[in-house]
């Protein structure tokens, strides 16, 4: 670790200049801790059952939080778990430096709930602030569970969706309130939201509030907190201004890293697959992975939201289940697509970065990147959504020719030793090995519909189309061309022709037409009808010289009031 001009102020100062911080070595950064302890993350050749022997009741959690994690199968606490709750219990501040899926939402929630009490107060006494929409619901719908077994009310606060909801729900007397500093600051300026009797404020994923600008806005909502508040932190890294952020407003906090067993930037238990295929034959790929041996749920990225509704569309059209989730759409259908793909109603989930966090589904087997990611911590962010709570994954990359000076960069920064990467088609035998793709899949589930030109006789009877007369264009229809049979007059008596008087140019005689139209096929009977009389342009005829008023066109709607003039003419002599 070095620094150009060390900073030897102790933590009760206003803040450092981050910008001392030597960025090469930014992970590295000490912090004024009381103490630091190192976590192995639990080794992912081991079952879940046996990630570790203590439970939650010997971390001394109380019995109905307890009960309420095993009704979910939850029992025993991940490493950093097994480090964070008591201390937390304690009430002491905590800066927690974890890779996502390693268990830190428990980690902070336990201790959050417990030291509300079994039975809190009416109003905001725990803040929990997160960076984007997704991960908002996730920690809300984590902590809910926890909490299912006492009257703590766990809302969730964030922009998309209408104020009206969530100031209820405040009024109501919520306790706790996760949520993105925009709407958070937002309702506390108007003082809808008060932060005065905040006892516990959580940071989760810092380092992802600093990518976004969101640092200035939290040292706000700090600063409407009370001081002798109970402080917990949670990042992936530690740049120097999140750093400076915890010295602020942090005092003397106990820093614990958890790292992997092989001490390694990535996961040991995600099998990393790096193609340089061509943009034209992407579809087809992915659609060949999705039908490996053993695949799960899965998670694709795409660097643009336009990308990303083209290929949810497009593997439709192809017969998988996938939604979509990118800033175009509303947060009802984010939301939407967010719970089907968990409920397993959809098992293809295509993303853009902005919505990686919020993505925590233990069973996601593969993440493919259609496109290759800006850098390596945005690859890490989401081969993250992969192996979770120690399961195995697989993520694959897609490397455009002119990308390959991004993955150079990459894979020196991860040391992944994959330097060059595979030309690769929908074709090579490879890729049906490397993925355990059965031989001769195609990439199309539905198969293709007939082409034009297709032999009548081959294809089924075209079924007959509703409120249809069987006539030919010009027809018979009723009521502005419902479709509907007209009904027999009583005594069985038939409906008289109508007749329709014509006069050819130059005559002054009127020759009247009969058009025979058959009737609805429902009907069973043909009908003799005749029109006379002149017709005006809407199609009536007329009475007394003027049209009929009310009538309706083919399309429903009232023809309009016309006057019509005629004039007998004498016939021209020949």
């Amino acid at each position: 670790m070095t620094f150009s001009e060390p900073n030897t102020e102790s933590s009760t100062n206003t803040g450092i200049d981050a910008d001392v911080i030597d960025a090469d070595a930014i992970d590295a950064v000490e912090i004024d801790a009381v103490a630091v302890i190192d976590v192995i993350a639990p080794d992912p050749t081991l079952p879940d059952a046996v990630i570790d022997e203590s439970t939650f009741s010997d971390l001394k959690v109380d019995q109905d939080l307890v009960d309420a994690l095993a009704s979910k199968g939850i029992i025993h606490p991940f490493p950093i778990q097994t480090q964070t709750i008591p201390l937390g219990l304690e009430g002491q501040d905590i800066i927690g430096q974890a890779k996502t899926g390693t268990g830190k939402t428990f980690g902070f929630g336990l201790p959050l709930l417990q030291s509300l009490g079994q039975n809190p107060a009416p109003g905001v006494q725990a803040l929990v602030v997160v960076p984007t929409r997704e991960l908002a619901v996730q920690v809300t719908e984590d902590l809910q569970l926890a909490a299912k077994n006492r009257p703590t009310t766990v809302i969730a606060i964030y922009g998309g969706k209408s104020y009206e909801g969530q100031i209820e729900q405040l009024k109501a007397g919520a306790q706790v309130v996760v949520g993105t500093p925009g709407r958070l600051l937002d309702l506390a300026g108007q003082r809808l939201l008060s932060l005065a009797n905040v006892r516990v404020m959580v940071l989760d994923e810092a380092d992802k509030m600093l990518d976004l600008g969101f640092l200035a806005d939290v040292e706000k909502l700090f600063s409407q907190t009370p001081a002798g508040r109970h402080t917990m932190l949670f990042s992936a890294t530690m740049p120097g201004p999140v750093v400076a952020l915890a010295r602020r407003f942090m005092t003397r906090p106990i820093h614990i890293r958890a790292t992997d067993p092989d001490e390694g930037l990535t996961q040991a238990n995600i099998k990393h697959v790096v193609y340089r295929a061509h943009n034209l034959d992407k579809d087809e790929v992915i659609a060949r992975i999705l039908q490996a041996n053993g695949r799960g749920k899965t998670v694709i990225f795409t660097r643009t939201k336009r990308a990303a509704a083209r290929l949810v569309e497009e593997l439709g059209d192809r017969g998988f289940n996938a939604a979509a989730v990118h800033g175009d759409l509303n947060q009802e259908q984010r939301e939407r697509a967010m719970a089907a793909f968990k409920a397993g109603k959809r098992d293809v989930l295509i993303a853009t970065d902005v919505a990686a966090r919020g993505i925590d589904v233990n069973d996601v087997t593969h993440v493919i990147n259609h496109t290759i990611p800006e850098d390596e911590k945005t690859y890490l962010h989401r081969a993250g959504r992969t192996g979770r709570a120690g399961k195995t994954g697989i993520a694959v990359t897609f490397v455009d020719w002119d990308d390959l000076h991004k993955w150079a960069l990459i894979n020196k920064a991860l040391d992944m030793g994959q330097p060059e990467p595979v030309e690769t088609y929908s074709s090579s035998p490879h890729l049906f090995t490397d993925l355990d793709i059965p031989a001769g899949v195609k990439g199309r589930l539905k198969p293709t519909p007939p082409a034009k030109g297709v032999d009548a006789a081959d294809r089924p009877p075209r079924a007959p189309r509703e409120g249809s007369t069987g006539g030919s264009r010009g027809g018979n229809s009723n009521a502005g061309g419902s479709g509907e049979s007209r009904a027999p007059r009583e005594g069985g008596s038939e409906r008289p022709p109508r007749s329709r008087n014509r006069r050819p140019n130059g005559s002054g005689a009127s020759i009247t037409t009969t058009t025979e139209v058959a009737a609805s096929g429902l009907a069973g009977d043909t009908t003799a009808v005749s029109f006379s009389g002149a017709v005006d342009a809407a199609g009536d005829a007329p009475v007394g010289g003027q049209a009929h008023a009310g009538h309706e066109h083919h399309d429903g709607n009232s023809a309009p009031r016309r006057r019509t003039r005629s004039r007998n003419r004498a016939p021209r002599p020949e």
